[in-house]
């Protein structure tokens, strides 16, 4: 079962993966791989593919462990990044797996579409929020987290937060034009 994220120190599971112990591997999954695979699959929308990306993620967490720099960003923020990339390689190199519909290709043709400037461009629109609702947005699109959840993970009433989302996507709808 996950614990709180304040309860759990990736960093410390991160340098006991990079000394080869199993077991801080086994650890993470279990804190994180629910989430990861959310955040696979909102990206590829395929539940196979979604798993061999949250599969690969870990084997270069597992790899990569040593490599981590905490001087760069979280641990946790680190293995987030290691599975969005793979995933946003995985739409760039091969192209969607599964069909879109012939709008959406033909929108996707006329725009030039690039996941890796799109990616860029959700960032940039992510940083001109206010922090309390650029945080709201990442717990619900990248935690996975219920209104509920991030209500009681902030402190904040229900309402509001329901109100700072909506608020929040209209305002990153704008900005992507």
């Amino acid at each position: 079962m996950p614990l709180a994220e304040s309860d759990f120190d990736y960093q410390d599971r991160l340098a006991a993966c990079a000394r080869g112990e199993r077991a801080a591997l086994r650890d993470l999954y279990v804190q994180e791989g629910p989430r990861l695979l959310g955040v696979a699959k909102r990206l590829v929308r395929d539940t196979a593919l979604a798993e061999d990306i949250v599969h690969e993620a870990f084997i270069k967490i597992w790899n990569g462990a040593a490599g981590f720099d905490p001087a760069r960003g979280s641990a946790r923020g680190w293995m987030f990044s290691v599975t969005r990339h793979l995933a946003l390689n995985l739409l760039r190199d091969h192209g969607r797996e599964t069909p879109l519909s012939v709008d959406h290709e033909v929108a996707a043709e006329d725009d030039g579409f690039d996941a890796a400037a799109h990616s860029a461009r959700i960032h940039r629109c992510l940083e001109q929020l206010e922090p309390q609702r650029r945080t709201c947005i990442v717990h619900a699109y990248v935690d996975g987290y219920s209104h509920a959840q991030i209500s009681a993970r902030l402190g904040t009433p229900l309402g509001t937060v329901k109100a700072w989302l909506k608020r929040s996507l209209n305002a990153l709808r704008e900005c992507m034009g």
